[in-house]
């Protein structure tokens, strides 16, 4: 090996002030300008000085891939800010800031979350008008947290660590997060879900979704609240039901006539099709028998039981099965319907996105509101992601991943320049996706800024 070759010849030293480790930060930012954002936090958020920039330096931090409130220190090298548009906060700023937050400026921070969405459908990042039904994926998800000393958080939850129990609202298709809210560790999957249903709604009415909408989820959301507020709002559904009581009786029962089957890696796999009154025996303490209840379809889905859970020789004389029912109000043939409700799976990949992706994989402040805010910025820095690809047309799938994205644009490094009096970013020469980025640029600037 030549000496110019040897690595331990290097030199390296730490004095370039001009150099911006993720310049491709500058696209969400300037994003972020056309949507409002700033303005709108400054406006919106009353806890304490300058909202904006501790916000905004929480959210491109998150892009950026930092984790925890320390990473935002690495916005502060070189000459990042200047792609940024803000003045970037230290790190004992922003925990200072998270931690004064109370519950009200937390749900601010909602407000603010919410008029960006329909800021965002009035520039196309979301399809509000589309013939199809706009369809609501709810889950819950669990972020584990260590330590006794956060609020809501020091209860064991049901995996046997502590943590809360956030819930989520995402958009089919796109994985756009429409809401989020935290909740302490030991709540019920369910727990506020009517409200936050209820809410979500208004999010997207709001947003210019005037045509139909239909709400999915799993099992632990199979209250008569929820169907009540799905009722009400006039929106479909499609929630997995909970196999109790004589509902397991009436499969049982089902005759083998009745069973369409449907493709599986094993024979008997099917779906049928059952008319259910839900909810027909619904009681509140000292209140008597509330209503009686509403006739829905109620669709099963079999599956043979997993091999390890059965006994191999008697499976094909006397096979069982697991079964897995859902409720819904849509029209159409059943095995479609069940396809249908088993693509709210998808929902995971957003979860996974916020917690993997960005900085959701852990809450960093003793304060209950603080780390409401926090999950709230990190779905803004999701959001603003999946719109800064869809718009700019960097997303080679409707559902691209931040991570993709921050490889191949966000973390592209760059040196600020100086020329005709103008800033010019120099990127690297031959990085493989520089005309993406610069083509992204110009359709970005060709938005429309916030009206007003």
């Amino acid at each position: 090996m030549r000496a110019s070759h040897d690595l331990s010849r290097v030199v390296v030293s730490a004095d370039d002030a001009s150099l911006v480790a993720d310049a491709g930060l500058l696209l969400p930012a300037l994003l972020g300008q056309r949507l409002g954002l700033p303005d709108l936090l400054d406006q919106r958020v009353t806890g304490g000085p300058h909202p904006a920039e501790k916000c905004l330096t929480v959210l491109h931090s998150a892009m950026a891939g930092g984790d925890c409130i320390d990473d935002v220190d690495a916005l502060r090298a070189g000459a990042t800010q200047a792609v940024l548009g803000h003045r970037v906060a230290a790190p004992s700023t922003v925990g200072t800031f998270l931690r004064s937050l109370g519950w009200g400026h937390a749900r601010q921070l909602d407000a603010v979350s919410r008029e960006l969405l329909a800021r965002a459908a009035d520039i196309g990042a979301i399809e509000a008008s589309s013939t199809d039904p706009f369809v609501l994926d709810i889950d819950a998800t669990l972020v584990e947290t260590y330590g006794l000393a956060k609020r809501g958080g020091a209860q064991v939850m049901r995996t046997g660590r502590r943590g809360y129990h956030p819930i989520l609202a995402v958009a089919a298709g796109t994985g756009d997060v429409l809401h989020a809210r935290l909740r302490r560790g030991r709540s019920n999957d369910a727990s506020g879900a009517p409200a936050f249903v209820t809410e979500t709604i208004s999010r997207v009415r709001a947003a210019g979704v005037a045509g139909s909408m239909v709400l999915r989820a799993d099992t632990g959301f199979y209250l008569a609240d929820v169907l009540g507020a799905c009722t009400r709002a006039k929106v479909g559904f499609s929630i997995g039901a909970r196999m109790i009581g004589r509902m397991r009786a009436l499969i049982a029962d089902l005759d083998e006539s009745a069973w369409t089957p449907v493709p599986y890696f094993e024979p008997g796999a099917a779906v049928a099709e059952i008319g259910w009154l839900a909810f027909d025996a619904q009681q509140r303490k000292g209140k008597g028998w509330r209503g009686n209840g509403t006739w829905v379809r109620l669709i099963v889905r079999r599956t043979p039981t997993p091999p390890g859970l059965r006994n191999p020789d008697q499976q094909a004389l006397f096979p069982t099965f697991e079964y897995h029912p859902f409720i819904t109000d849509q029209p159409g043939d059943p095995v479609a319907l069940d396809r249908f409700h088993r693509a709210h799976a998808e929902v995971e990949l957003a979860i996974r996105d916020l917690k993997y992706g960005l900085a959701l994989n852990h809450l960093p402040t003793k304060s209950f509101a603080g780390n409401h805010a926090w999950l709230v910025l990190q779905t803004i820095a999701h959001n603003l992601g999946r719109w800064t690809a869809r718009l700019g047309e960097l997303a080679a799938t409707p559902r691209q991943t931040i991570k993709t994205l921050r490889r191949r644009v966000l973390a592209v490094p760059a040196r600020l320049a100086r020329h005709a009096r103008r800033l010019v970013l120099r990127l690297p020469q031959l990085w493989p996706w520089a005309d993406q980025l610069t083509a992204a640029l110009t359709r970005l600037r060709a938005l429309p800024g916030p009206a007003g």
